[in-house]
């Protein structure tokens, strides 16, 4: 699969996602394509079905073995088979998508790829609860396209569901200083994810208010800047670190800290980028819209670290 454009922009709100479908089975035994979709900058590559080795007591029956790709050995989950539904094999060969986040490559079967699409992320709808539900949290966003729905996969749930040691933890054993109390603001679409920096920034002497995408943490920063001006006081008093995803319905990630960095008001806060495309060569993107750091899920640990030092280093607290 080659480079797009899109992996070299950055701040325009926009992404690219690799639609494909599920042929699968309801209950009443009819056939039916569910379609779904993942961010191209997470795609390797589509292969055809490879040659796979099953792999000795893996813990989810999803997972049907390993292939090697180019001296290295990667996972196949059957991506029907996770979501709980009833794959049909139709006259389509099954196509695979690999894929590249966390600094880890997982493979994941599917019926067919459709095409490539460029899309706002003013275009997403976050999932409502009850899909959420349904879908064991595994949906991030929701794209209306063309008289049919596109579903968004959280790829990093899954991987982390099939293997625990690749998600986010909490390092218990780090002795925090509470003598200061600071204040932060944490932007991210996973409920998971974004309770769990919550709960360490919390371990960590912060006090943190939370939104699901970047246009409602951008609309809160507004209003925390006039009251700001309208007491006459710094923005460092009422906040002093913004945290944000990358991946994130109505306002990505890059177009918030570019929001942020273009304020005159808020643009000495510091900004810390913490996703899963974080990666060698997609960091590019965090520099161009000044991000003051860039962190790598699941290095969740160092998030409190790095803001407490960027904290200091930008406001002498």
């Amino acid at each position: 699969m080659s480079q797009t454009n899109i992996l070299l922009e950055a701040g325009t709100n926009e992404l690219e996602i690799v639609e494909f479908h599920l042929d699968e089975q309801d209950e009443g035994q009819e056939v039916y394509k569910g379609y779904y979709g993942v961010n191209v900058a997470k795609v390797l590559e589509i292969i055809r079905m490879p040659k796979v080795t099953e792999m000795p007591e893996v813990r989810h029956k999803s997972v049907l073995g390993a292939f090697n790709l180019r001296s290295s050995i990667i996972p196949l989950v059957d991506l029907s088979l996770w979501l709980g539904k009833k794959r049909v094999q139709t006259g389509e060969e099954p196509k695979v998508i690999v894929t590249e986040f966390n600094n880890v490559n997982t493979a994941f079967m599917v019926s067919g790829v459709n095409r490539i699409h460029r899309i706002s992320w003013e275009e997403v709808e976050a999932p409502n609860s009850y899909v959420s539900t349904m879908t064991k949290n595994t949906i991030t966003g929701v794209v209306k396209m063309d008289g049919r729905i596109i579903f968004l996969l959280d790829l990093e749930r899954i991987v982390s569901d099939l293997n625990p040691q690749l998600g986010l933890r909490l390092d218990n054993g780090i002795d925090w200083d509470k003598t200061k109390q600071y204040r932060a603001l944490v932007a991210d679409d996973s409920t998971v994810i974004r309770e769990m920096i919550k709960d360490l920034l919390q371990k960590a002497g912060f006090s943190v208010e939370a939104f699901n995408n970047g246009k409602d943490a951008w609309n809160r920063l507004c209003s925390i800047k006039d009251k700001a001006e309208s007491a006459q006081r710094p923005i460092s008093d009422f906040l002093q670190v913004v945290i944000s995803d990358i991946e994130m319905p109505q306002m990505d990630g890059h177009s918030f800290c570019k929001h942020i960095k273009e304020d005159p008001v808020l643009k000495k806060l510091p900004v810390i980028l913490f996703s899963s495309l974080i990666t060698d060569k997609l960091r590019h993107k965090g520099l161009a819209v000044g991000a003051d750091d860039q962190i790598a899920k699941p290095e969740i640990t160092y998030v409190a670290t790095k803001a407490i030092a960027l904290i200091k280093e930008a406001w002498g607290q």
